[in-house]
């Protein structure tokens, strides 16, 4: 496997982000790549906007119904375990 561009392009890296997927020649986003979703996932589990990671309007569509699947199945929590305290 290649290696997978995270981050913007050194020769595009003060102008506008690109597309994850585009850069690393992805066609279909796989529910079952459970390590390339969690980067499009902010702290509560929420699927980060496209202004924040740079993704294309179609991929983004992809890649949150990919999210949604790896999540009914189990693959991916809901949200984060919030341990809440008793009171007394």
């Amino acid at each position: 496997m290649t290696n997978k561009v995270f981050s913007t392009n050194q020769k595009h890296a003060l102008g506008k982000r690109r597309c994850y997927f585009k850069t690393n020649q992805i066609d279909y986003i796989d529910y079952k790549d459970v390590n390339t979703l969690k980067h499009f996932l902010n702290g509560f589990q929420k699927i980060k906007p496209r202004y924040y990671t740079g993704v294309s309007l179609k991929a983004q569509k992809q890649l949150s119904t990919a999210i949604k699947r790896a999540r009914h199945i189990g693959l991916l929590p809901f949200t984060n375990k919030i341990k809440v305290s008793k009171l007394k």
